[in-house]
């Protein structure tokens, strides 16, 4: 079934709202925004101009159907709706497109890019990773993607995986020890916005020249002058303290000690 046949959106959250107005853009055409009533969206379909359906009405035939849902809402909201002409996918890097049955064709379309509140992203440089159980959900899903990005890639179950673990590690923490950072400041009655800039160049650089070459700090340079005083004035964060602690060795014993680490 080619996609002219419609794409129905299911999900009215922050994965929903960006692909939504991604696909809006590609001039692809929207069978529907599916909420738990149709009431929850509206708002986004309005935006999309197109339908709003509630989860247990009748829904319209679509060629695709898409579940912007949470990981563990997978499971029950596949099972609510009636099983599918065409193909069935999630947008999950981590989870397994059996979580799409009773279905028959199934696949999965991971954007490997935080979706934060905001203005619809632009995907045309996003990374989309394509997994399919069968050529017509292959098919399917791969003209989507052709059609949002110009960066498509298709991996199985263990390396979407793998993926997935590893970009927590190159954004999810990053943001947490960056708040963190921030709070300090705060706490010491500094803006926190004096770190903005040094956040902005910091992953400029690592993305320009290289994690390796961008690494700079105490633990890097082997000063543990600084590393004791930074534990010390942390003492009143236990948690905080053995993060920090933690990663300073992990730098020290995957890195090489220089003195250009400055």
């Amino acid at each position: 079934m080619p996609l002219r046949e419609g794409i129905l959106l299911v999900g009215t959250g922050r994965a929903a709202h960006h692909l939504g107005h991604a696909i809006a853009r590609a001039g692809l055409p929207l069978a529907g925004v599916v909420g738990r009533a149709v009431a929850t969206a509206k708002p986004l379909a309005l935006a999309l101009r197109t339908t709003p359906f509630g989860l247990d009405e009748g829904l319209p035939p679509a060629a695709l159907t898409l579940l912007a849902v949470s990981d563990d809402a997978i499971v029950p909201v596949a099972a609510r709706i009636r099983a599918r002409d065409g193909v069935v996918a999630h947008l999950s890097g981590a989870s397994d497109m059996d979580r799409l049955l009773p279905h028959a064709h199934r696949g999965v379309l991971w954007p490997v890019m935080s979706l934060s509140p905001g203005e619809p992203a632009d995907l045309s440089h996003v990374p989309l990773v394509v997994d399919a159980n069968g050529e017509e959900a292959r098919r399917a899903l791969l003209d989507l993607a052709r059609s949002l990005s110009g960066k498509v890639v298709e991996l199985p179950l263990d390396q979407r995986r793998l993926v997935h673990l590893a970009a927590v590690f190159a954004s999810n923490f990053p943001v947490a020890l960056f708040a963190e950072a921030r709070a300090l400041l705060e706490q010491g009655g500094i803006a926190p916005d004096l770190l903005t800039p040094l956040w902005k160049a910091t992953a400029a650089k690592a993305a320009a020249v290289g994690p390796e070459q961008a690494l700079t700090g105490p633990a890097r340079r082997g000063d543990q002058g600084t590393l004791d005083r930074h534990l010390a004035a942390l003492a009143g964060d236990p948690d905080l303290r053995r993060a920090y602690a933690l990663l300073s060795d992990l730098i020290a014993k995957r890195h090489p000690r220089t003195l250009d680490a400055r």
